[in-house]
């Protein structure tokens, strides 16, 4: 019901997001650093937010404050923005509520906490580059999520899953209404909650460790960016257009097929996850810790030497 609820709550509310958003000025023109050719309206955000409150809410509502705190900090930067430290302070916060709200114990736990909702708020917001890129893979996270947590935190899995298909009705390219900063935040909280419930509570470490992959594709866009920004003498926080995605379009694919290729690419991540779950603890650690190497080092190696993306 968290499925269905969340997708029909989303491909109803998302098109009435984005006519608020027309009227109040939340619209991406076209630009230096936009791929589209006409201004998009950006308060998707808001839609994803109601389709997955209504599930979430009926089974652990405190889950919701985070998220919404996340959403809000979003809609601030969707306004206008903020400083770098200021945003970076607000999602600090985010992540010490979020921790008040988890199953989390001891001052290490709070901190990991905290470093894995700044880690993923800013992930999914980087992963946001392309129609449908963003929340596409987040579904594919989610659905993994879905298979290994319990409780109020597979509720919420489901919903995330299902207000992202529902938005996708509408994201998908051409997108005619965007997530925005409001809606990446609250979708990295979320899998970042989802990832410290599945630590903490995994019914056993492979489990745990193997969750790990089902964000490995935006880390490791997130990860690239970060190397080839400092490679290059850039600020870490200044956007560009040489993410792993759009060296992909400036080299002649199709933005569909981008986008294909990375949600194919987190799916194939979950279904190794999962099945990482059922091996012994030691070779599941193993095996997690190869393939994010892996992972990582091909996508370093190939998308950030100098000369292979553009200003």
């Amino acid at each position: 019901m968290a499925v269905i609820v969340g997708f029909i709550c989303a491909v109803v509310a998302t098109p009435l997001a984005a006519v608020v958003a027309r009227r109040l000025g939340f619209v991406d023109a076209p630009g230096r650093l936009k791929v589209q050719e006409d201004p998009v309206p950006y308060l998707g955000g808001i839609a994803v937010f109601a389709a997955l409150a209504g599930p979430v809410a009926a089974e652990r509502p405190l889950l919701l404050l985070p998220i919404g705190l996340a959403l809000v900090l979003g809609l601030i930067d969707d306004h206008g923005g903020a400083s770098a430290a200021t945003r970076l302070i607000l999602a600090a916060g985010v992540g010490v509520v979020a921790a008040l709200v988890l199953p989390v114990h001891g001052f290490v736990d709070v901190l990991v906490t905290v470093a894995l909702v700044v880690g993923m708020l800013n992930a999914i917001n980087l992963l946001d580059g392309l129609d449908g890129l963003a929340s596409g893979v987040s579904v594919m996270a989610a659905i993994g999520f879905a298979f290994v947590a319990e409780g109020e935190f597979r509720v919420l899995a489901l919903a995330l899953a299902g207000s992202l298909l529902g938005f996708l009705v509408w994201n998908r390219p051409p997108a005619r209404i965007y997530l925005g900063d409001a809606g990446s935040y609250l979708i990295g909280t979320v899998l970042a909650m989802l990832l410290v419930a599945s630590l903490v509570e995994g019914d056993s470490l492979a489990q745990s460790s193997g969750a790990v992959l089902f964000v490995a594709v935006p880390v490791a866009d997130t990860a690239v960016a970060i190397v080839r920004r400092f490679r290059a003498r850039r600020p870490l926080l200044q956007g560009d257009r040489g993410h792993i995605y759009d060296q992909l379009v400036d080299r002649g694919w199709e933005s569909l097929a981008v986008v294909a290729v990375f949600i194919s690419a987190q799916g194939a991540l979950v279904a190794l996850g999962i099945a990482i779950g059922g091996l012994a603890a030691g070779i599941a650690i193993s095996v997690t810790a190869v393939v994010m190497v892996m992972l990582a080092t091909f996508s370093v190696l190939t998308f950030t030497t100098p000369g292979t993306w553009k200003a």
